[in-house]
């Protein structure tokens, strides 16, 4: 997903709808990090799913994402999934206003807390 993506007019970068998706995925509670992702410049040369956030433009300029995380151990694997579809819903309807069709979680890992 290289190109420019345009929504209502406007182009947007594909890695700044993945950015807001992975902010808000990381802000979850129960998160310890998105699978893949790193910083520096490995991270701005990575793509996609490699990345382990892809939003895609499907029919009608509906969004769909998919984030790839690690679960802290001792919370629901299904509630923070669950929770991660709401918070990157809310984030890129509100900073693109354009629906979300799907947002698709994959936990990857458990983290273990250090005792």
């Amino acid at each position: 997903m290289s190109e420019e993506i345009t929504l209502d007019g406007v182009g947007v970068a594909p890695g700044v709808l993945e950015t807001i998706a992975m902010a808000a995925a990381e802000g979850v509670e129960g998160v310890a990090g998105i699978i893949g992702a790193t910083g520096g410049l490995a991270g701005l040369v990575q793509k996609g799913s490699s990345r382990g956030v892809c939003v895609e433009v499907k029919e009608g300029d509906t969004l769909v994402a998919t984030v790839r995380i690690s679960a802290v151990y001792g919370r629901s694997l299904r509630e923070i999934a669950g929770d991660v579809q709401r918070a990157v819903t809310d984030a890129l309807l509100t900073h693109t206003g354009q629906a979300v069709a799907a947002v698709d979680v994959y936990v990857d890992g458990v983290v273990f807390p250090e005792q």
